[in-house]
């Protein structure tokens, strides 16, 4: 071979003697062909390749820019370089004769080399990406090898007189010309056109150089420095990586593999059917078959056609297996073996750094080993970190990529199925399984995706490790293999452990959160009773456990880091013992011991990767089935649903019978019917016989069983229960039709909503909550009738949507949308319902029973029948008699508009249905129908005003504050104050610790290098075994004082961190408990619920953890810095430089990455809340025929969230990548000073020195990553300080303490009395003067808002006074503390809120009672035969809010409560509703008997109550208009009279009560 190259070059091609010389050179031949010929033979192997858009592409080129033009003209001179070199060799020949042939073949290959690169870059001009990998690829590869002929050339000229000029010329300029062309192609070369496009995502025109860095990224970090991001900022997905390209990918791949799967099921069914011994060979046909041959049977009954079959077994169904992964690895293959090139370059280079090491370390224990070789080595370790670094990042982009692919495909998929799943795939699970598929199980595998390469590379690495370790150690190294194998069960027996404490502590946190519900949501019977510290105890006590078992939990993590720390270092300590005893002649020197090292901190990633990707996998396995069990599920046949025409006829059912599930019962029978266009058809029937059936049956979402039903034109549907979507009222209308604005304003009014309108606050462009939560029931009703009214469809089924509305308002509708005269009267209509009113108006009656149809007919004639129709009209008729009589008046008066009674006023507190509130109300509505029709008129223009100017607030009008989302940088006083919970003690004791870690570290690592250098102290002669064990024994006891200082250090944290925990959460806990009731009125209770649970829990676990990892890394990096410092001081000054760039680059990404989190759960949830509701109204979305629009809105707000995630991904990237830069430059330069400094150093310390920086890399990397975790957890301390500095009430007990026994009269006297709500309303009571007398029986009456509850909430102090003063038998209240006060008056509230508990605890929280006592208080509530009969007794446990008692029972146990308390003045709040007349009059006998000697003001709603006290106030607008005995009232002609005119009791009733 040589011979034949040396006789090409015409010179010598090797000999070693070139390189054993302080000066080395490599000879010319070598130079000539090896070193040209491996750039250029990686070139020609690429880039044909890269000509293939121009042979493909439809696509014209894009323009020509600047960069084009340059970079062109540069390799057109390197071709004249290339000629002009071979025109020399033709001179030459003929000058001398005999040139070698290599002069001939190298410029050849370079003319055609640089053609082809001219060649690409004109191709590259199809491309949106105009700049090429491979070329970048190829110029620095003959960059790197045009440096040694370069310097070779140098050497020479220096030397003596240059022998051959032109050549020696020609190769420099071509050498400058190539490193002009390498540094043009850093920059992105982007077309004016693209310009547009690189804007929206600066990706897709990025140069190579700025790919593989991910350089395009860092304006988006600047950006995210200067302000924080919003959605809108965030770069745009490429069109590859859209939800809608990712589905379609991966929907094809999944059909074919789904096909494969269902065949095997039918497989499997058909050998378990032989071995049933069932002689059913019917089914082998495959699917389709049989299913056309089931259609052309006339679809008789079906046995198990479905997929579905063992339903008889009772076993979970079986469903195709196995083709998720398939299919997913199908789709997304070519990232996979990306992901798997890079991971595999990365895992070898790994491995290059310890060889690396070990020459270097052997270079400079050798004395006379030559300069050039060191040099050689440190650049060599700085290029493979180099190259590791951005393999490793370029496989994590890939695999995150991955993983959000998958999350989009999967749900994708699971919401396309979802929009088309049958009845019976829906029944199995519920919406809420549903959406954890989409939740929790996609996001599964987006977290298996990222790390499913360790699999195989774990493996791998483990196994090369122990290889390389063997050649060092040689049998040694078992020993320290097994120390690692022995602490893997160590460390799953103490994460078991802690997984039980943690399941255990879930149960006390729930509970915890449940109490802390239940006493928010009845915070006013609480402040009332006086009970808060009975609660705060139980709270408390449930809190002491939960931390008692935070402790223990602790204590087992700083055990399991404890070993975890040992590790490495046992690890190393058994290797080396076990190396040195084993054989005397066996001394550790500095390679072996740093090699091994440096190996072993190789082996221990993947190590503990391991059993953690395992288990990842083996949840993931769970949601494989679960998913695959889903997707597989059964689609909606719709084949019995015909759409042929037919004259004559809307919809026409042929003898359907139709059934719930495939093998249930028929819901509906046999049913033949036609239904003429144009025509209204009523439905009805007693509960039960199938009404909504038949209409699920037209719509298509019930399994046919036999016959049809032909439907012409398109459907409009309105449910029974309205499906209301979160978006602003107008789009629920519309539902994403054309905007028509006349026809939108006559469906409005049609369908009675202008006076909603007005009363929302911002019209028609309200935003309403999820399942419409801020309107009433009637007003949900209406939108949903105008969103089947607007979508102006042929026929309209209506199931009962007049149920929800009140009888006026159902009126109203059906005169002007409904019937005979709406809006629709040229529709067809059929129309289920309850009501009889109707029935005279409607052209056809279909009566059903039992699920098929009795009669159907006009209504005369089927009255005429006197079948089954007119019984139900006997049966029902009467009862709807009385309340049409009622509310005709109502309508009357209200003329033809609807008065919007369903909710006057949401804020007020009750709703009364008495007669003053009805006229009263009846007069608002009248006026208010003045201007609405000014309104409706002027409406249309005033709503583009709208929109132009911001809405003016009304004080007081906005309730609920908008909670504060902090931005920006945390505080540090956040550190402070955690720290300050903690006790300052305590903390500088964790951090001497971890000090006192680190110290022992260093010396450990010191002492191994010092032992290290023995090998050549004791060169030649025997190693001393006293100085051996000394090694051996120091080295074991540093290793154990450092693992001992950690657990010192982390066992004090954990008592630190609880102590923070207690501290942080009782303050919590009791400032709440004293904040005023109007902090509980303006702040959402979910809001002060997420406080205790989201943020104490990250006080509790998450904060001490990441205070923890962030002071262990933070200190590893200082100390390896020192270790490094100490070996060569000169890195002190590349320190500085460095730090300053890692610092900035640091800032930069956190204040980026803190926000793109951010975005990422604010754009998660409506994924999951738009699934919700599709799920929700899954009928409404087929019935409209609208399944795309919805997909599409999916895919969008899909995409959204994408952007946001991969965006965050590619800011971890883009700092990875300068992060390990920093950390290959602190290992170039460790070396490299190592390097100079030979001479003076031992060969153990620089060992030490480049194996702590090799280290260092990834220890800087999670310093980022725990300094941002940190600040994004402690905003946690921040916002549970804010609750902790809320205003609170006044105090609960004062030094002025009330006498024993007061009130003993309990005599009320108010004084000139005024009272607001908060500071910036209006007053509502206005300067009452009273003197209530000893045991007066006052009644209070009053319109809704005249302040009637104002009034006991004064008494309470609930409400503290604007002015004047409440005096109780010659006590101020305002004087004494609130418990004081509360203790010793009792209430009967409106609403009675229980509490979970027994029912003793319910009655006497503080156990001042005795038994007997509460006995006798439940024997007067009349209670206590119903006590006797629970099991239980008093000790019957109440469940939430009561549940398990009824609203009568639960009125009586407040009664009870009143009893039991026994104060000398009761108020009583009377319940509106709610309370039966038989309950009502116990309650009011038992007052009368029990409270005769007590002052009791009985706040009235019905007067009947009130006629027998001995005076009634009445109040009007927070003030006393009438104020004496009822009889005089009555009377006098005044505002009492007329009340009881309305409600219908005369003078002379009065006086017979």
């Amino acid at each position: 071979m040589s011979a034949a190259l040396e006789k090409f070059c015409g010179s010598i091609f090797w000999n070693d003697s070139y390189l054993a010389r302080p000066d080395a050179d490599l000879p010319v031949c070598f130079q000539q062909t090896v070193l040209v010929w491996v750039p250029l033979g990686f070139f020609w192997i690429l880039a044909p390749w890269q000509l293939l858009p121009m042979c493909k592409s439809k696509a014209k080129r894009s323009s020509v820019t600047k960069l084009f033009i340059i970079k062109q003209v540069l390799a057109a001179l390197l071709v004249l370089t290339a000629v002009a070199e071979l025109a020399l060799a033709f001179v030459d020949d003929a000058e001398q004769g005999g040139v070698p042939a290599v002069l001939y073949t190298n410029p050849s290959l370079y003319i055609a080399t640089w053609i082809m690169v001219l060649l690409i870059h004109d191709t590259r001009r199809f491309c949106l990406r105009r700049d090429s990998g491979v070329l970048f690829c190829f110029w620095a590869l003959s960059l790197l090898c045009g440096i040694l002929p370069f310097q070779s050339l140098v050497r020479k000229a220096l030397q003596e007189p240059i022998s051959d000029l032109p050549r020696f010329i020609l190769f420099f300029i071509s050498y400058g010309l190539q490193l002009l062309l390498f540094f043009v192609s850093g920059f992105s070369d982007i077309a004016p056109e693209t310009k547009e496009i690189g804007k929206k995502n600066p990706e897709v025109t990025a140069s190579f150089l700025s790919s593989i860095t991910f350089e395009w990224y860092s304006s988006m970090v600047f950006k995210g420095y200067r302000k924080p991001l919003e959605i809108e900022d965030v770069w745009e997905l490429k069109d590859k990586d859209k939800t809608k390209a990712l589905y379609a990918a991966f929907e094809k791949n999944m059909k074919t593999v789904m096909q494969k799967a269902r065949a095997e099921l039918e497989k499997r069914k058909r050998k378990k059917r032989r071995r049933e011994g069932d002689v059913d060979y019917g089914n082998s046909m495959s699917k389709a078959q049989s299913q056309d041959i089931l259609v052309l049977e006339e679809k008789q009954p079906k046995k198990k056609k479905k997929k579905k079959g063992d339903e008889d077994s009772g076993l979970p169904k079986d469903y195709p297996r196995g083709w998720l992964l398939k299919a997913l690895g199908k789709t997304f293959k070519q990232n996979l073996l990306l992901a798997v090139a890079f991971k595999v370059v990365h895992d070898a280079l790994v491995f290059v750094s310890p060889q690396l090491l070990k020459l270097l370390i052997a270079f400079v224990s050798d004395e006379d080993a030559f300069a050039w070789q060191g040099y050689l080595y440190a650049i060599l370790l700085f290029l493979t970190a180099l190259v590791q670094s951005l393999c490793l990042q370029q496989h994590f982009s890939l695999c995150f990529q991955l993983g959000i692919n998958v999350r989009a495909s999967l749900i994708a998929a699971i919401y396309k199925k979802s929009l088309t799943m049958s009845g019976a795939t829906r029944k199995e699970s519920t919406v809420g399984e549903t959406v954890n598929l989409m939740s929790a199980d996609a996001q599964r595998f987006m977290d298996a995706a990222n790390f499913i390469h360790q699999l195989w590379s774990c493996p791998l690495q483990i196994i090369l490790s122990i290889v390389f370790l063997w050649g060092e150690l040689g049998p040694s190294v078992l020993a320290g293999i097994a120390t690692m194998v022995l602490l893997i069960p160590i460390n799953a027996f103490l994460i078991a452990k802690a997984k039980t404490i943690q399941e255990r502590n879930m149960k006390n946190k729930d509970e915890r959160m449940k109490i802390m519900t239940e006493m928010l949501n009845g915070i006013k019977i609480l402040k009332l009773f006086a009970w808060e510290p009975s609660f705060e105890k139980r709270v408390i006590d449930i809190r002491a456990r939960e931390l008692k078992n935070l402790v223990n939990f602790g204590y087992l993590q700083s055990v399991s880091v404890f070993v975890f720390t040992c590790a490495p270092f046992l690890v190393s300590l058994a290797s080396f013992a076990v190396y040195v005893l084993v054989d005397e002649n066996n001394i550790l020197d500095a390679q072996k011991a740093f090699t091994s090292i440096s190996l072993f901190n190789v082996l221990r990633f993947p190590m503990a990767m391991l059993p953690m990707v395992i288990s990842s996998l083996v949840q993931t396995n769970v949601s494989t089935g679960r998913l695959e069990r889903y997707l597989s599920g059964g689609d909606l046949d719709t084949s019995a649903i015909h759409h042929n025409p037919i004259a004559g006829t809307a919809v026409h059912f042929s003898e359907a019978t139709f059934a719930w599930e495939q093998d249930g019962n028929p819901a509906i029978r046999d049913v033949t019917l036609d239904i003429t266009p144009g025509s209204l058809v009523a439905v009805v029937g007693p509960v039960g016989s199938g009404k909504s059936s038949l209409v699920s049956a037209m719509l298509g979402e019930m399994e046919n069983i036999k016959g049809h039903i032909n439907i012409q034109g398109s459907l409009a549907y309105v449910p029974q229960q309205a499906w209301i979507q979160n978006a602003t009222l107008k789009d629920n209308i519309i539902f994403g039709s054309e905007l028509d604005e006349a026809r939108y304003q006559q469906v409005i009014k049609a369908c009675a909503l202008l006076p909603d309108l007005e009363l929302l606050p911002a019209g028609d462009q309200t935003e309403i909550g999820e399942k419409g939560i801020n309107l009433s029931g009637g007003q949900k009703q209406r939108v949903s009738l105008a969103r089947a009214v607007y979508s102006d469809a042929d026929i309209y089924i209506l199931d009962d949507p007049l149920s929800a509305v009140d009888a006026h308002v159902g009126k109203y509708l059906f005169q002007h949308v409904l019937g005979p005269k709406g809006l629709l009267q040229k529709k067809t209509r059929i129309l289920v319902t309850h009501s009889i009113s109707f029935l005279p108006e409607v052209d056809n009656v279909v009566v059903l029973a039992g699920g098929t149809v009795s009669e159907h007919g006009s209504y005369s004639t089927l009255l005429a029948n006197k079948g089954a129709f007119s019984q139900f009209l006997n049966l029902y008729g009467n009862q709807e008699e009385d309340v049409s009589e009622e509310n005709t008046a109502a309508v009357a008066l209200a003329g033809d508009e609807e008065e919007a009674d369903e909710d006057v006023d949401p804020c007020l507190e009750e709703r009364s249905d008495d007669a003053v509130t009805m006229t009263l109300r009846r007069e608002a509505s009248i006026q208010r129908r003045k201007l609405s029709r000014s309104l409706s008129k002027k409406s249309t223009s005033s709503q583009k005003k709208a929109q132009e100017e911001p809405p003016k607030k009304l004080k007081g009008q906005k309730l609920i504050e908008k909670e504060t989302v902090e931005t920006g940088r945390v505080k540090f006083s956040m550190y402070v104050r955690y720290l300050r919970a903690v006790g300052w003690c305590l903390s500088f004791w964790t951090v001497m610790g971890y000090v006192g870690q680190y110290v022992a570290y260093v010396g450990t690592n010191l002492w191994l290098s010092d032992w290290t250098d023995d090998s050549v102290r004791y060169q030649n002669e025997t190693y001393p075994t006293h100085l051996r064990d000394l090694r051996i024994g120091v080295f074991g006891a540093l290793g154990v004082s450092q693992a001992i200082f950690l657990l010192f250090a982390t066992m004090l944290s954990v008592r630190g961190s609880v102590q923070a925990s207690r501290i942080m959460h009782q303050q919590l806990l009791s400032n709440i408990l004293r904040a005023p009731m109007s902090f509980f009125d303006t702040t959402p209770i979910g809001r002060i619920v997420n406080r205790f649970a989201k943020d104490i829990f990250t006080v509790d676990e998450t904060i001490p953890t990441s205070f923890r990892s962030w002071l262990s890394c933070f200190m590893a990096i200082i100390s390896t810095l020192i270790v490094i410092c100490l070996a060569t001081p000169f890195f002190a000054i590349v320190i500085v430089p460095l730090s300053i760039f890692y610092y900035f680059v640091l800032r930069f990404y956190i204040s980026t990455s803190r926000q793109l989190r951010r975005l990422d759960s604010v754009t998660r949830s409506p994924i999951y809340s738009h699934f919700g509701e599709t799920v929700s109204g899954l009928s409404v979305i087929r019935a409209y025929g609208h399944q795309e629009r919805f997909l599409k809105h999916n895919e969008i707000i899909m995409d959204i969230n994408q952007k946001s995630v991969y965006s965050w991904i590619i800011s971890n990237r883009w700092l990875a990548i300068r992060l390990e830069f920093v950390g290959s430059l602190v290992v170039f330069f460790s070396a490299l000073l190592a390097v100079i400094a030979k001479g003076t150093l031992e060969g153990g310390i620089v060992g030490l020195s480049v194996s702590s920086a090799l280290n260092v890399t990834q220890t800087l990397n999670w310093l980022v990553r725990t300094s941002s975790e940190l600040e994004t957890n402690i905003v946690a301390v921040e916002r549970v300080h804010e609750y902790m500095i809320v205003k609170n009430e006044a105090p609960w007990v004062t030094k002025t303490r009330p006498p024993r026994g007061w009130p003993s009269r309990g005599e009320i006297q108010f004084v000139d009395y005024k009272v607001r709500y908060r500071p910036e309303l209006d007053l509502v009571l206005q300067g009452i003067t009273c003197t209530i007398g000893s045991t007066e029986k006052v009644g209070v009456v009053g319109r809704t808002g005249a302040g009637k509850s104002s009034l006991t909430n004064c008494l309470f102090r609930v409400l503290e006074a604007a002015g004047g003063k409440i005096i109780i038998d010659d006590v101020d209240i305002a004087t004494i503390g609130l418990h004081d006060l509360r203790k010793n008056l009792t209430i009967i509230p409106q609403d009675p809120v229980l509490f979970t508990g027994t029912l003793r605890m319910n009655l006497d929280p503080f156990d001042q009672y005795s038994d007997e006592e509460v006995w006798k208080a439940l024997e007067l509530a009349h209670l206590k035969t119903y006590v006797q009969g629970l099991p239980e007794g008093l000790l019957h446990l109440v469940s939430e809010g009561g549940e398990n008692l009824s609203v009568g029972q639960r009125q009586l146990v407040c009664l009870a409560r009143a009893l039991l308390r026994k104060a000398k003045i009761l108020i009583l709040d009377e319940a509106t509703a709610a309370v039966d007349l038989e309950t009502d009059n116990l309650i009011q006998t038992t007052i009368r008997s029990e409270f005769a000697d007590c002052t009791v003001l009985t706040i009235a709603h019905r007067l009947h109550t009130i006629m027998d006290s001995n005076r009634v106030m009445v109040l009007h607008a927070g003030q006393i208009v009438e104020f004496d005995s009822p009889e005089e009232l009555l009377t006098k002609q005044g505002v009492f009279s007329a009340m009881a005119k309305d409600a219908g009791i005369t003078a002379a009733e009065s006086t017979a009560l």
